[in-house]
């Protein structure tokens, strides 16, 4: 059971949809509703992903709206709720994996002549500059997550960040 469990678990970060929500709910709370018209999704699709995040976690409820008479939950994401997927590198392989898969549709939203940063490395490092270049990466990703404000807030700018460091089985280094 508790095999099946995990397996359950892993699945939850293995789709782009679910990844994207999860950056979005980072700066905002939203409904299922609000979700689908920003991602461009059908409700019920919106909706299931949210309950399959909420149930593993990730997503807290940060309250609820009546709309139309109905109550919809709103969802936030705590981006340190996801620490304990990353306690297991089977689980930390499949998010760079399922990261990698959805490059390509967020490379294609890069605006002609934008300004971006690039590095793609394949390197080998002396202990402490791994452990800074760690700790770069980390300190990169909660700056990103604590200034998310909600999506098309003026002057914001929607921003696409994927980083992903780990080391290599220097067995297969080429």
């Amino acid at each position: 059971m508790a095999e099946q469990r995990s397996l359950d678990e892993l699945r939850v970060l293995a789709h782009p949809l679910r990844l994207r929500m999860l950056s979005l709910l980072t700066g905002v709370a939203m409904s299922a509703a609000e979700v689908a018209r920003e991602l461009g999704e059908s409700q019920a699709n919106a909706s299931y992903h949210l309950r399959r995040l909420h149930e593993a976690g990730l997503l807290d409820i940060a309250g609820e709206v009546v709309i139309r008479g109905g109550r919809a939950k709103r969802y936030r994401h705590d981006p340190d709720s996801g620490a304990r997927f990353l306690a297991d590198p089977a689980e930390e392989r499949q998010l760079v994996v399922t990261m990698a898969a959805d490059l390509p549709r967020r490379a294609q939203r890069w605006p002609a002549g934008a300004p971006g940063a690039l590095t793609d490395a394949q390197v080998w490092l002396d202990p402490a500059s791994w452990q800074r270049a760690l700790s770069l990466a980390r300190e990169l990703g909660e700056l990103l997550h604590s200034a998310a404000v909600p999506p098309r807030t003026p002057g914001a700018e929607l921003i696409s960040a994927a980083v992903a460091l780990f080391p290599v089985d220097s067995a297969e280094a080429g």
